[in-house]
């Protein structure tokens, strides 16, 4: 299913969330399950299955990396239970980097600022990824979509990295 068509979306990175929330209010009264409750059961399940899919719709476009992920796969690019690792050595080193600054937060004197550093320096990777990616999902080539690809894998790692860093935060300020 292509949740741009769902949502009335050119297929685009860049989408106004205000908007799709509102479109998501709209189909979800179109299809709620209450406004079927005197209808046939075929109708019912169908109203189910169609709230399921404005629901899963709406999750992934809200969602920066699963709409790109989305992208991808209306290109034919899944990444969804692929295995694939990043073979960028330069990133690779700076995952080891953050790695050894994440298990340094641990040892430090100032925990916090540690923390915002690794915070500023992660929100400021993310948004090189993010620019990259943006331009390489609007181009129609295929080898942008692969690289496109290696994008979401990296920032797939940095949403990791930062969940892991806030794990870290809230165990050291408890």
């Amino acid at each position: 299913m292509n949740y741009f068509e769902l949502f009335k979306f050119s297929p685009a990175f860049d989408i106004d969330t205000a908007v799709l929330a509102e479109r998501y209010r709209e189909l979800q009264r179109a299809v709620h399950p209450d406004k079927f409750a005197n209808d046939t059961e075929q109708q019912k399940l169908l109203s189910v299955q169609r709230t399921a899919q404005v629901n899963d719709g709406y999750q992934t476009l809200k969602d920066p990396i699963r709409r790109a992920e989305h992208m991808l796969s209306l290109r034919g690019i899944d990444l969804s239970h692929e295995t694939t690792t990043v073979k960028d050595t330069v990133f690779l080193m700076q995952q080891m980097e953050w790695r050894e600054a994440l298990e340094d937060i641990r040892h430090s004197t100032d925990h916090q600022d540690s923390i915002d550093e690794l915070y500023q320096s992660f929100a400021e990777y993310r948004a090189e990824l993010t620019h990259t990616l943006t331009q390489l999902l609007s181009s129609g080539k295929d080898e942008d979509g692969l690289l496109a690809a290696d994008q979401v894998r990296k920032l797939k790692f940095m949403a990791k990295l930062h969940d892991e860093l806030t794990r870290i935060e809230d165990a050291l300020l408890d």
